[in-house]
């Protein structure tokens, strides 16, 4: 249960459950639980059958990638754009990813049960679900692909737009370190592009601290890869809604 001290944000703050129509938002509401999401905490673990689905309101969720040797990289990003348990209502059940809490916020959860349900009726609600899932699956593979084709610069650049996306100010915990691990790079890397962004007025970074100051040439450093990749996700999520 949330402390006297913080601000509850709405679970329609989730642009997921901001779609359901009045009928169905009445019928989920009794059954999403509010849930607080510290900074690292686990909500699956690869090749685990997730207990919930969970929607983010301010929290920022990366999906990770774990390889045998131990070393890890960031596929995909959800936040108050998406849900995180797709594998409960894709029929496969088992996780593919971890899934860690990246930027500490709020969110609510639905149980596997009825999560279940939902996938058994199908419906408008499943068809929502599933476009997401599309949308997912493209920033996953555009993600392999920027990868292989863009610089440390541009990654890092691309990875704070992912974030600033999902958040409700310019503002983002970020450490070079954590920014490192996502990307699966050595942390000199993303420090040196950093440094650059910092020194053209670009970031201002303070103790694992991270304002954005010209969003516009973040995008530029970036590329129009990124644009686009997010102009196909916006239109699967409209035909979504």
């Amino acid at each position: 249960m949330p402390t006297a001290l913080q601000t509850v944000s709405h679970p329609r703050q989730n642009q997921l459950l901001a779609s359901l129509s009045d009928a169905d938002w009445k019928r989920w509401e009794p059954y999403l639980e509010w849930v607080d999401l510290p900074l690292g905490k686990v909500l699956c673990r690869s090749g685990s059958t997730p207990g919930y689905v969970v929607f983010p309101t301010t929290a920022i969720v990366s999906l990770m990638y774990l390889a045998e040797d131990g070393a890890s990289s960031e596929v995909a990003v959800v936040g108050l754009d998406g849900v995180v348990g797709l594998s409960l209502f894709m029929g496969g059940d088992v996780s593919p990813h971890e899934a860690v809490v990246q930027s500490a916020g709020q969110g609510y959860r639905l149980s596997a049960h009825r999560v279940n349900a939902e996938a058994e009726s199908g419906g408008p609600v499943m068809r929502m679900l599933l476009r997401y899932t599309q949308a997912l699956i493209a920033q996953v593979t555009q993600t392999a692909a920027y990868i292989r084709h863009h610089s440390i610069d541009q990654q890092f650049c691309r990875r704070l737009l992912q974030g600033l996306d999902r958040l409700p100010s310019n503002k983002m915990a970020m450490t070079q370190e954590l920014a490192a691990n996502l990307l699966g790079v050595r942390r000199e890397g993303v420090t040196a592009a950093a440094r650059k962004l910092q020194l053209a007025g670009v970031i201002a970074y303070r103790r694992g601290h991270i304002e954005v100051l010209n969003r516009h040439r973040l995008e530029q450093g970036a590329c129009e890869f990124d644009a686009s990749s997010k102009a196909r996700a916006r239109s699967l999520m409209t035909m979504a809604a």
